[in-house]
Protein backbone atom coordinates (compact mmCIF):
# COMPACT_ATOMS: atom_id res chain seq x y z
CA UNK A 1 0.00 0.00 0.00
CA UNK A 2 1.37 3.31 -1.27
CA UNK A 3 1.67 5.96 1.60
CA UNK A 4 3.09 9.97 1.37
CA UNK A 5 5.05 10.45 4.06
CA UNK A 6 7.16 13.31 6.07
CA UNK A 7 10.84 12.83 5.36
CA UNK A 8 12.50 12.29 8.42
CA UNK A 9 13.74 14.88 10.10
CA UNK A 10 12.97 17.30 6.83
CA UNK A 11 9.31 18.30 7.43
CA UNK A 12 9.06 20.53 4.38
CA UNK A 13 9.97 17.18 2.54
CA UNK A 14 7.15 14.29 1.30
CA UNK A 15 7.97 11.23 0.42
CA UNK A 16 6.02 8.24 -1.45
CA UNK A 17 6.69 4.92 0.18
CA UNK A 18 5.39 0.97 0.36
CA UNK A 19 5.74 -0.25 3.50
CA UNK A 20 5.62 -3.47 2.24
CA UNK A 21 8.29 -3.27 -0.21
CA UNK A 22 10.60 -1.11 1.93
CA UNK A 23 10.74 2.05 3.46
CA UNK A 24 14.39 4.23 3.80
CA UNK A 25 16.32 4.26 6.50
CA UNK A 26 18.18 6.46 8.75
CA UNK A 27 21.32 5.64 6.68
CA UNK A 28 19.63 7.71 3.71
CA UNK A 29 19.71 10.38 6.30
CA UNK A 30 23.34 10.42 7.68
CA UNK A 31 24.73 10.06 4.06
CA UNK A 32 23.98 13.06 2.48
CA UNK A 33 24.77 14.89 5.83
CA UNK A 34 28.43 13.29 5.83
CA UNK A 35 29.08 13.59 2.22
CA UNK A 36 31.69 16.54 1.44
CA UNK A 37 30.31 18.90 -0.77
CA UNK A 38 31.29 22.71 -1.89
CA UNK A 39 30.69 25.57 -4.63
CA UNK A 40 32.21 24.03 -7.13
CA UNK A 41 30.16 20.71 -7.19
CA UNK A 42 27.58 20.86 -10.47
CA UNK A 43 26.74 17.81 -11.02
CA UNK A 44 25.63 14.54 -8.45
CA UNK A 45 25.00 11.02 -8.67
CA UNK A 46 22.92 8.36 -6.58
CA UNK A 47 23.76 5.04 -7.50
CA UNK A 48 20.63 2.93 -6.24
CA UNK A 49 18.26 6.15 -5.26
CA UNK A 50 15.55 3.94 -4.46
CA UNK A 51 12.85 6.44 -3.72
CA UNK A 52 15.01 9.17 -3.88
CA UNK A 53 15.59 10.39 -0.19
CA UNK A 54 19.21 11.03 -0.90
CA UNK A 55 18.80 13.25 -3.25
CA UNK A 56 15.80 14.77 -2.18
CA UNK A 57 17.61 16.02 1.03
CA UNK A 58 20.79 16.97 -0.88
CA UNK A 59 18.52 19.23 -2.51
CA UNK A 60 17.98 21.33 0.54
CA UNK A 61 22.07 21.40 0.96
CA UNK A 62 22.97 22.34 -2.84
CA UNK A 63 22.23 23.89 -5.84
CA UNK A 64 23.85 21.28 -7.98
CA UNK A 65 22.20 19.08 -10.70
CA UNK A 66 21.40 15.83 -8.92
CA UNK A 67 20.83 12.81 -10.66
CA UNK A 68 19.39 8.72 -9.24
CA UNK A 69 19.38 5.72 -10.72
CA UNK A 70 17.25 2.95 -9.71
CA UNK A 71 16.63 -0.56 -11.35
CA UNK A 72 12.93 -1.45 -9.94
CA UNK A 73 10.29 0.19 -11.73
CA UNK A 74 7.86 0.03 -8.96
CA UNK A 75 10.43 1.60 -6.66
CA UNK A 76 11.66 4.36 -9.56
CA UNK A 77 7.52 5.37 -9.86
CA UNK A 78 7.52 6.33 -6.16
CA UNK A 79 10.62 8.23 -6.46
CA UNK A 80 9.31 10.31 -9.51
CA UNK A 81 6.29 10.81 -7.54
CA UNK A 82 7.93 12.13 -4.67
CA UNK A 83 10.33 14.52 -6.80
CA UNK A 84 6.92 15.71 -8.53
CA UNK A 85 5.30 16.20 -4.64
CA UNK A 86 8.19 18.22 -3.48
CA UNK A 87 8.39 20.34 -7.02
CA UNK A 88 12.32 19.69 -7.33
CA UNK A 89 12.00 18.33 -10.84
CA UNK A 90 14.14 21.00 -12.39
CA UNK A 91 16.80 19.91 -10.07
CA UNK A 92 16.55 16.03 -9.62
CA UNK A 93 16.49 13.90 -12.37
CA UNK A 94 15.59 10.15 -12.01
CA UNK A 95 16.50 7.30 -13.99
CA UNK A 96 14.67 3.72 -14.05
CA UNK A 97 17.82 1.45 -15.55
CA UNK A 98 20.56 -0.71 -14.85
CA UNK A 99 23.37 1.12 -13.24
CA UNK A 100 25.53 -0.47 -15.37
CA UNK A 101 24.20 1.15 -18.11
CA UNK A 102 24.98 4.55 -17.35
CA UNK A 103 27.41 5.49 -19.90
CA UNK A 104 24.48 5.23 -22.15
CA UNK A 105 23.46 8.54 -20.05
CA UNK A 106 26.84 10.04 -19.48
CA UNK A 107 30.43 10.37 -20.45
CA UNK A 108 33.02 8.94 -17.90
CA UNK A 109 34.38 11.58 -15.79
CA UNK A 110 31.19 13.97 -15.49
CA UNK A 111 30.33 13.81 -11.89
CA UNK A 112 31.74 15.69 -9.12
CA UNK A 113 30.10 13.72 -6.58
CA UNK A 114 28.93 10.20 -6.56
CA UNK A 115 26.73 8.93 -3.33
CA UNK A 116 25.63 5.55 -2.75
CA UNK A 117 22.80 3.41 0.03
CA UNK A 118 23.90 0.26 -1.40
CA UNK A 119 22.84 -3.43 -0.81
CA UNK A 120 24.90 -4.42 2.35
CA UNK A 121 24.19 -8.68 2.01
CA UNK A 122 26.44 -10.25 -0.37
CA UNK A 123 24.27 -13.03 -2.01
CA UNK A 124 25.36 -16.34 -0.02
CA UNK A 125 23.86 -14.82 2.61
CA UNK A 126 20.82 -16.92 1.81
CA UNK A 127 19.48 -17.15 5.27
CA UNK A 128 19.43 -13.07 5.84
CA UNK A 129 17.09 -13.46 2.45
CA UNK A 130 13.83 -11.76 2.13
CA UNK A 131 11.44 -13.20 0.15
CA UNK A 132 9.87 -10.09 -0.57
CA UNK A 133 11.53 -9.44 -4.04
CA UNK A 134 11.64 -5.57 -3.86
CA UNK A 135 13.83 -5.87 -0.56
CA UNK A 136 15.55 -8.86 -2.00
CA UNK A 137 17.18 -6.92 -4.47
CA UNK A 138 17.54 -3.87 -2.23
CA UNK A 139 19.05 -5.27 0.61
CA UNK A 140 21.30 -7.99 -1.16
CA UNK A 141 23.35 -7.75 -4.17
CA UNK A 142 21.22 -9.97 -6.52
CA UNK A 143 21.94 -7.07 -9.31
CA UNK A 144 25.15 -5.08 -8.07
CA UNK A 145 27.94 -6.32 -6.26
CA UNK A 146 30.15 -3.71 -3.80
CA UNK A 147 33.22 -3.86 -5.96
CA UNK A 148 30.88 -3.21 -9.48
CA UNK A 149 29.53 0.20 -7.57
CA UNK A 150 33.25 0.99 -6.73
CA UNK A 151 33.93 0.61 -10.22
CA UNK A 152 30.96 2.20 -11.96
CA UNK A 153 32.02 5.24 -9.45
CA UNK A 154 35.37 5.23 -10.75
CA UNK A 155 34.31 5.80 -14.18
CA UNK A 156 31.76 8.57 -13.48
CA UNK A 157 33.94 10.43 -11.28
CA UNK A 158 36.04 13.25 -12.20
CA UNK A 159 39.17 13.30 -11.17
CA UNK A 160 39.42 14.01 -7.58
CA UNK A 161 35.42 13.47 -7.32
CA UNK A 162 34.72 12.29 -4.00
CA UNK A 163 32.96 9.25 -3.89
CA UNK A 164 30.54 8.16 -0.35
CA UNK A 165 28.69 5.77 1.03
CA UNK A 166 27.26 3.85 4.06
CA UNK A 167 27.37 -0.16 4.24
CA UNK A 168 28.20 -2.25 7.41
CA UNK A 169 31.17 -2.08 9.50
CA UNK A 170 32.18 -5.71 8.91
CA UNK A 171 32.56 -4.92 5.58
CA UNK A 172 34.81 -2.30 6.18
CA UNK A 173 38.22 -3.90 4.94
CA UNK A 174 36.72 -5.03 1.68
CA UNK A 175 35.16 -1.69 0.70
CA UNK A 176 38.78 0.22 1.15
CA UNK A 177 40.06 -3.00 -0.84
CA UNK A 178 37.81 -2.07 -3.55
CA UNK A 179 37.98 1.89 -3.53
CA UNK A 180 41.90 1.90 -3.37
CA UNK A 181 41.93 -0.85 -6.13
CA UNK A 182 39.92 1.74 -8.27
CA UNK A 183 41.98 4.36 -7.69
CA UNK A 184 39.62 6.16 -5.03
CA UNK A 185 41.80 6.75 -2.12
CA UNK A 186 39.43 6.66 1.18
CA UNK A 187 39.72 10.23 2.79
CA UNK A 188 36.87 10.03 6.06
CA UNK A 189 35.54 7.72 7.83
CA UNK A 190 33.01 7.51 10.56
CA UNK A 191 31.85 4.61 12.31
CA UNK A 192 28.02 4.57 13.69
CA UNK A 193 26.98 2.74 16.81
CA UNK A 194 23.18 1.65 17.66
CA UNK A 195 24.09 2.79 21.62
CA UNK A 196 27.09 3.02 23.96
CA UNK A 197 29.49 0.29 24.60
CA UNK A 198 28.05 -1.86 21.84
CA UNK A 199 30.36 -2.54 18.70
CA UNK A 200 29.93 -0.14 15.30
CA UNK A 201 27.37 -1.89 12.84
CA UNK A 202 27.82 0.84 9.84
CA UNK A 203 30.30 3.03 8.47
CA UNK A 204 30.40 5.86 6.31
CA UNK A 205 33.25 6.70 4.13
CA UNK A 206 34.25 9.17 1.21
CA UNK A 207 37.47 8.80 -0.82
CA UNK A 208 38.91 10.95 -3.46
CA UNK A 209 39.48 9.71 -7.27
CA UNK A 210 43.04 9.87 -7.56
CA UNK A 211 43.28 11.50 -4.39
CA UNK A 212 46.19 11.68 -2.36
CA UNK A 213 46.73 9.55 1.04
CA UNK A 214 45.92 10.30 4.40
CA UNK A 215 42.95 9.19 6.17
CA UNK A 216 40.91 11.36 8.69
CA UNK A 217 38.95 9.17 11.27
CA UNK A 218 35.87 11.13 12.33
CA UNK A 219 34.35 11.38 16.08
CA UNK A 220 32.25 8.26 16.54
CA UNK A 221 28.58 8.59 15.83
CA UNK A 222 26.40 7.05 18.58
CA UNK A 223 22.55 7.26 17.53
CA UNK A 224 19.96 6.20 20.23
CA UNK A 225 20.11 6.05 24.16
CA UNK A 226 20.04 3.12 26.42
CA UNK A 227 15.98 3.40 25.85
CA UNK A 228 15.90 3.62 22.43
CA UNK A 229 15.41 7.07 21.41
CA UNK A 230 17.82 8.95 19.31
CA UNK A 231 20.67 11.33 21.36
CA UNK A 232 19.76 14.48 21.43
CA UNK A 233 23.01 15.69 19.55
CA UNK A 234 20.99 13.19 16.56
CA UNK A 235 17.92 14.85 17.06
CA UNK A 236 19.87 18.36 16.83
CA UNK A 237 22.07 17.56 14.01
CA UNK A 238 19.76 15.84 12.11
CA UNK A 239 16.22 15.79 12.84
CA UNK A 240 15.11 19.62 13.31
CA UNK A 241 14.69 20.80 9.80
Amino acid sequence: MKVINDLLGYDNLKIVQNPDWFSFSLDSVLLPNFVTLNKDVKNILDLGTGNAPIPMILSTMTKAKIYGIEIQKDIYEMAKESVSINKLDSQIKLINDDMKKLDQYFEANFFDVIVTNPPYFRLEELSKKNENPHKTIARHEVEITLGDIIKIAKKFLNNNGAFAMVHRSDRLIEIIEEMRKNNIEPKRIQLIYPKEKTNSNMVLIEGRKNGKPGLIVCEPLIIHDEAGNYLENINQSYFRR
